[in-house]
């Protein structure tokens, strides 16, 4: 409990101001993902630095937000949970979490890419970015054609990043979904 009262007092710290983003309806909004931010940085994290975080990705979500801090869906935007089917928000047993970190270098893609190719598997969806050359990706894998179990695919993905000097983690999508659940 002293790390969110540590939070609760920092929040006030950082002020985000109401001139900054400038719904005061979202409050409660800008406070969550200023706790889930130094949730995960730890409540040493540099205020400056937090302080963008939060206002980078509340600029990111605002375009989706009612003007009363409600979440709207116009066409073609993200779905919000009302709009995922209880299905997809567990995941599937027959898609898998790919995670890949490490320090960049050419090659991690196409690497990561070929096994995934080798084994019948379709790549659903991909995001990478590299920050101050530091690698992060994230792969959500069609495996239901796979032509190995997830156990052995896991394994060849964690070999190659030992060989990429990257860390790679697979994991099966309802399992990943139920153990990020908030």
């Amino acid at each position: 409990m002293q790390a969110f009262e540590a939070i609760d007092n920092r929040k006030s710290k950082i002020g985000i101001q109401k001139s900054k983003i400038k719904i005061v309806a979202n409050e409660d909004l800008i406070y969550r993902i200023t706790r889930a931010v130094y949730g995960r940085l730890g409540v040493g994290a540099e205020e400056q630095s937090v302080e963008q975080l939060v206002t980078d990705i509340y600029r990111e979500v605002e375009p989706f937000l009612g003007t009363n801090g409600t979440s709207h869906v116009a066409s073609n935007s993200f779905p919000t949970t009302g709009s995922i089917s209880p299905q997809s928000r567990e995941g599937s047993s027959d898609r898998m979490v790919i995670s890949v970190f490490g320090v960049d270098h050419p090659g991690i893609v196409a690497a990561v890419a070929q096994i995934l190719a080798a084994a019948d598997c379709s790549i659903v969806d991909i995001n990478q970015t590299v920050v101050q050359g530091k690698f992060a990706m994230v792969i959500i894998v069609d495996t239901a054609r796979a032509r190995e179990s997830a156990a052995e695919l896991k394994e060849r993905l964690r070999l190659e990043g030992e060989k990429l000097g990257v860390r790679i983690y697979a994991q099966r999508e309802d399992l990943f979904n139920a153990m990020h659940r908030i």
